[in-house]
């Protein structure tokens, strides 16, 4: 990651927190109308453009 510009960090580190689940009070506040998370990432399958 030395050879890394910040920018680019900066957007892996963001991609990094929005690849999270979704938090389980969500689920139960919306009676499981949200269960998944549509932006879901993982890291083997997809790629990222930053």
């Amino acid at each position: 990651m030395s050879k890394v510009t910040k920018g680019r960090k900066i957007r892996l580190g963001k991609a990094c927190e929005q690849n999270r689940r979704v938090p389980t009070w969500v689920t139960v506040r919306t009676r499981r109308g949200v269960s998944s998370h549509p932006k879901r990432r993982n890291w083997r399958r997809s790629t990222l453009k930053v």
